[in-house]
């Protein structure tokens, strides 16, 4: 119930006006804090790397732990015009295209904030697998009370890179030094 008024009350989510160069946005992301979707659910070691394949067309490269497995979860976006890049639909499985919004964005890249509009799922995504802490509680506190998110339900993804041939593995052992 208490979810059902905070999405028939809140305001729409509204993305960045601007979000600079969408070719700054690629590369190497790590999931710092999720508010999950079914596929997120207890992952670890959550990463995921942006492609632009042509003008305003990503490829996404999503890989986690789940309990001992490696899962993968390849998906397409699309950066949608008129939005300055801070709206894109992904597509996890055809013909599903789910809309985010780019709510959040460091000056240098550093970090980010993605949002779905009904405000059921978010992903706090950093160049690192550790945020400084006080950038990330403040990225927390601005999610409640500039987005209108209720935290509950999401969690900190683990990022403990310390198994360096795990690292290497993942081809992540430059990014988790």
């Amino acid at each position: 119930m208490r979810l059902l008024t905070h999405l028939l009350t809140s305001p729409p989510l509204a993305a960045l006006l601007h979000t600079g160069d969408t070719s700054k946005f690629m590369g190497t992301w790590f999931v710092v804090h999720v508010k999950p979707t079914v596929f997120e659910v207890g992952a670890s070691h959550a990463v995921e790397r942006y492609t632009e394949v042509s003008p305003g067309r990503i490829d996404i490269d999503f890989q986690y732990r789940s309990g001992s497995k490696e899962k993968s979860l390849p998906q397409k976006g699309w950066v949608q015009p008129g939005h300055n890049g801070a709206l894109w639909k992904v597509s996890p499985l055809w013909p599903i295209k789910m809309p985010y919004s780019i709510i959040g964005l460091a000056s240098d890249y550093s970090h980010c904030v993605i949002g779905y509009p009904n405000r059921a799922y978010f992903w706090i995504m950093a160049r690192t697998p550790v945020m400084d802490e006080s950038t990330y509680q403040q990225v927390l506190k601005d999610l409640k009370e500039k987005h209108g998110y209720d935290l509950e339900g999401s969690f900190k993804v683990n990022q403990d890179w310390s198994d360096r041939e795990y690292a290497q593995k993942r081809d992540l052992a430059e990014e988790t030094k």
